[in-house]
């Protein structure tokens, strides 16, 4: 079972990582600074689950955005609201061969299914809570 992390343990996660993935990777041959669609160049067996955002106690979690400023989803800026969709439906994922930090979800729509990628950076999480941000 993976574990949950809090915005404070995801933040400390964070910051080990971006301390010891200075290297190139293959991990990063397509910007992931921004949600996206994964991209068939990141071979995702290199990627190890190592925590969720996802917590048990909450069996269906929020679908409402944490957007200050009216800050877009897919914007390399957007904060990273661990209570606010879609982070807390994120696995927190580490590539193998560098350490390098990515979150995951799986987008579901009425024709399709998109799994969507982005790179963890620790200065962009925010610990707001659920009900209390600009949707």
């Amino acid at each position: 079972m993976t574990r949950y992390l809090d915005a404070a343990a995801l933040v400390e996660l964070a910051r080990r990582a971006e301390k010891k993935a200075a290297a190139p990777c293959s991990c990063t041959k397509t910007p992931l600074d921004g949600w996206q669609s994964q991209p068939l160049s990141l071979d995702e067996t290199q990627l190890v689950e190592v925590a969720t955002l996802t917590r048990d106690d909450d069996p269906e979690p929020t679908f409402a955005e944490y957007r200050p400023d009216n800050v877009q989803y897919w914007s390399p800026d957007a904060p990273i609201a661990p209570r606010y969709f879609p982070y807390n439906r994120c696995g927190v994922w580490e590539c193998a061969q560098c350490g390098r930090l990515y979150l995951r979800y799986t987008e579901g729509g009425g024709y399709f299914v998109d799994r969507r990628i982005r790179a963890l950076k620790s200065c962009l999480v925010e610990d707001v809570k659920e009900g209390s941000a600009p949707a």
